[in-house]
């Protein structure tokens, strides 16, 4: 079994046998004082986590998604090791920062962690592949297989065209092979 498939695998189960048993809260019932806390402890973990990368000085940034996530930004010198092939150090990243926030605030709150912009430069690539497969779509009336993604990724291209109103987008598959289908709606 591949890295990333392994690696997806324990963040799909890591994450979904943490969050079975914990209140579920809605980012809209969260208060200003507890978001401030989840930051300050969320910034803390990361950093904690860093000093077993010796990276040097860095500078982690907050702040909120487009859909009101907490968007930690690390940036610094020489960081690459923190992004590694493909993303894979980033997301393994992501995974161990999950299971510890959820465990430290009790509950499941969006806190994604990029380095040096990475994800956010991902996500614009994602964004135009999703535009440019629904209007494939629509203008051909026929089905568009995106190539297999990460829960993260098949995530962006849902968020992206879930009002555009020529297509619906769905998940097929399973493990590795898991993408996101652009269907025609006529």
């Amino acid at each position: 079994m591949a890295e990333h498939d392994i690696q997806e695998s324990m963040s799909e189960t890591v994450e979904q046998s943490q969050t079975d048993s914990l209140p579920k809260k809605e980012m809209s019932d969260v208060s200003e004082e507890e978001l401030d806390a989840i930051a300050d402890k969320s910034i803390q973990i990361i950093q904690d986590i860093l000093k077993h990368f010796n990276v040097g000085e860095v500078v982690i940034d907050e702040y909120e998604g487009d859909e009101g996530e907490l968007i930690l930004d690390i940036t610094g010198d020489d960081l690459a090791v923190m992004i590694g092939r493909h993303g894979n150090t980033l997301d393994a990243l992501q995974t161990l920062f999950n299971s510890i926030i959820i465990k430290e605030i009790g509950f499941r709150y969006p806190v994604v962690i990029d380095v040096e912009g990475y994800k956010s430069r991902q996500r614009q690539k994602l964004e135009s592949i999703a535009h440019s497969s629904a209007n494939r779509a629509a203008n051909q009336n026929r089905r568009i297989s995106l190539h297999p993604m990460t829960p993260y990724e098949r995530r962006i291209i849902h968020i992206t065209l879930k009002d555009d109103g020529r297509v619906e987008t769905i998940s097929e598959g399973e493990g590795n092979g898991r993408h996101v289908v652009v269907v025609p709606l006529s």
